[in-house]
């Protein structure tokens, strides 16, 4: 499944309480989507990754009780303990946890309760974990286990990346070359030895990278070490060829009607005049980017123009759009 529909999907799940495992390679962002959506509900949200804890990490510690003369255990601090009504327990990793938590993980996800301790009802219990043929270190999950979840894979996909990286500001560069190259979003190979390779949480390292303003000769270094030597080489090269653009507030403003003639350049370009028009944008404004938009090459253009749609920009308020129509109305078919 693609990420949009992974993250309805598992919002309708923990709605109803019902356990669910998220399968996928490292690196697409299962459990941000898991976090988003405790985010965007307002609700609670821990994330516990199994592989670092141990049997008695889950279950307590047991200690004797002088009054009732009897053992009893004591549930761990970090597990929900009702001070929050609802909330998602996220259990990352449970396929790479050794064989006793995950036992101890079955008796909590089987009864909702584990030793002393019993899991308030208005938590949803999420699990995530890398497939068995994603080169991490997984156990197979016992078939007790597994037939108490729901099971969904998730998958990358460039364009919902690219829709999602506008909206959070990610560089240009990044969001054209992907636009560019859609393949080099996600680039993880299982036979592969190599340490560094391209997967959406790399391509939010290599902006941070950029946002830092390294040195010139740190970034080659920087980038490989985030998506791989081979591919940072070809981003920088291709983001040196796209380097020179028009001014974007000038465009904007009708001062400028230069178009590069580097496809690079025009990946580049169209990302942040994207980047730059939101629903909030004044007419005059929309005016002035589709006189633009028809000097663009038709593609460019029309791509431009169809993301906007779906960001919610009104392009029909602005008079010039009949005239885009007329233009390019043959692409829209």
């Amino acid at each position: 499944m693609k990420p949009v529909e992974t993250k309805t999907a598992v919002a309708h799940l923990v709605e109803e309480r019902v356990p669910l495992f998220l399968w996928g390679p490292p690196g697409i962002g299962k459990s941000s989507i898991v976090r988003q959506i405790a985010e965007e509900r307002g609700i609670g949200f821990v994330d516990l990754r199994l592989s670092l804890l141990d049997p008695t990490d889950l279950r307590g510690i047991p200690f004797f009780d002088q009054q009732a003369k009897q053992a009893v255990w004591a549930p761990p601090a970090f597990l929900p303990d009702g001070s929050v009504a609802e909330g998602i327990l996220f259990l990352d990793e449970l396929n790479t946890a050794a064989p006793m938590v995950q036992a101890s993980a079955y008796q909590l996800i089987l009864d909702r309760k584990i030793g002393e301790y019993e899991l308030p009802g208005g938590w949803a219990i999420v699990a995530a974990g890398n497939r068995e043929g994603d080169r991490g270190v997984v156990y197979r999950m016992p078939a007790p286990l597994a037939n108490r979840f729901v099971h969904l894979e998730m998958e990358s996909d460039p364009q919902q990346w690219r829709r999602w990286a506008l909206v959070r500001g990610v560089d240009p560069s990044i969001v054209g070359f992907i636009a560019a190259r859609p393949d080099a979003l996600f680039m993880f190979d299982a036979k592969s030895a190599h340490r560094s390779f391209a997967t959406p949480r790399s391509w939010e390292y290599v902006d941070r990278i950029l946002k830092s303003t390294p040195e010139r000769e740190l970034l080659m270094p920087l980038i490989a070490g985030s998506i791989g030597e081979e591919l940072a080489a070809e981003f920088l090269s291709w983001r040196a060829a796209a380097d020179e653009l028009p001014d974007v507030e000038a465009v904007l403003e009708g001062r400028e009607r230069a178009v590069p003639e580097d496809p690079n350049a025009l990946h580049v370009l169209a990302s942040m005049l994207l980047q730059r028009i939101d629903a909030d944008t004044p007419t005059e404004t929309l005016e002035h980017l589709l006189a633009y938009l028809m000097e663009l090459p038709p593609e460019f253009s029309v791509m431009i123009v169809k993301e906007l749609q779906h960001k919610g920009v009104l392009l029909e308020k602005a008079p010039g759009f009949k005239a885009w129509i007329g233009k390019f109305a043959y692409l829209l078919a």
